[in-house]
């Protein structure tokens, strides 16, 4: 089976949102969206880091 297209992907995540959402949830959940796939590409293409890389980068950020 194909992957969905953007377009249908976006179509599903807008139809399973409640009907009271505001735009700037709906905005919000979108990006949510976009940013996962982005990182499953980058995860797909061999840009990622290990947990413990990770961790130390945080312990950077955090100090």
């Amino acid at each position: 089976m194909a992957e969905a297209t953007v377009k249908e992907k976006v179509l599903k995540a807008i139809e399973e949102l409640p009907q009271d959402i505001t735009f700037e949830d709906t905005l919000g959940k979108l990006y949510f969206l976009y940013k996962v796939e982005k990182g499953i590409q980058q995860a797909d293409s061999g840009q990622k880091i290990s947990h413990i890389e990770a961790k130390d980068r945080m312990k950077k950020w955090l100090s």
